[in-house]
């Protein structure tokens, strides 16, 4: 069976800590990061990796960050461009809980939105530094429990459907995952922010593999890594501004 990966840009967050991204690269310097959905078609279920953000106005509200939206890029416009109504995904994983990759998970009345275990257990109540993250914050309800009724959490490795795995990728929260996907000729990765862009995967000349700034367990991120150079396939990042010039993985 092979499969196609779509990734539906949702929105460009400005002015970022390169830091934050590259963990103890780029101090002093600022970047922006862009945002996706990943819409995987061909297989047995329509499927969605992540639902991406809430509005501009939102996130400025929610967590003090600038980012533009083209109209193209509203997550229900970016899917109809692709040929898909919300109401048509069967299932959605959320590779982690953090507000970027899940604030429109309430928009797939019909779906089964998937998370790990770990992942909903620690969103509750996250180290205190990680809170912002999962709008764990007074007066703040979480996006992600909006869609509470419809999330189910599972533990471990697992396939979904024919060329479709889900794999636990911990180190960036406990429980991120990601999905693997088998195309035509090769295997690809949607890797959620266990790997952020490309640089990550890549490496430089005193790391193979460069962490995120943000991580709960050093420990769990580096043998991450381990595990993916043992799954023989393309890795895709979750924010990097480059996907978007070739958006399609088949």
């Amino acid at each position: 069976m092979s499969l196609t990966i779509q990734a539906l840009k949702v929105g460009t967050v400005h002015g970022f800590s390169q830091a934050s991204l590259t963990f103890n690269r780029g101090h002093f310097d600022v970047t922006d990061f862009a945002i996706y959905m990943f819409l995987v078609t061909g297989g047995e279920k329509l499927l969605l990796v992540d639902t991406g953000p809430g509005t501009p106005a939102e996130v400025k509200e929610r967590h003090g960050f600038t980012m533009t939206q083209t109209p193209e890029e509203e997550p229900r416009a970016a899917l109809a461009k692709a040929g898909v109504r919300p109401e048509q995904v069967e299932i959605v994983v959320n590779t982690h809980l953090h507000w970027d990759h899940c604030s429109n998970n309430d928009q797939f009345s019909n779906a089964k939105i998937l998370v790990q275990d770990a992942e909903l257990k620690y969103a509750v109540n996250p180290f205190p530094p990680g809170r912002a993250s999962y709008e764990r914050r007074p007066g703040m309800v979480p996006v992600w429990t909006k869609a509470f009724g419809s999330t189910e959490g599972r533990s471990g490795d697992y396939d979904l459907m024919r060329g479709v795995r889900v794999v636990t990728l911990p180190g960036h929260t406990p429980g991120s995952q990601g999905v693997l996907v088998q195309g035509a000729s090769r295997r690809y990765l949607i890797a959620g922010d266990c790997v952020s862009c490309y640089a990550n995967w890549t490496g430089d000349a005193s790391l193979a593999h460069i962490p995120s700034g943000s991580f709960t367990s050093l420990g769990d991120y580096m043998s991450t890594f381990d595990k993916i150079e043992l799954l023989d396939c393309e890795v895709i990042p979750s924010h990097d501004l480059t996907v978007a010039e070739h958006p399609t993985f088949a």
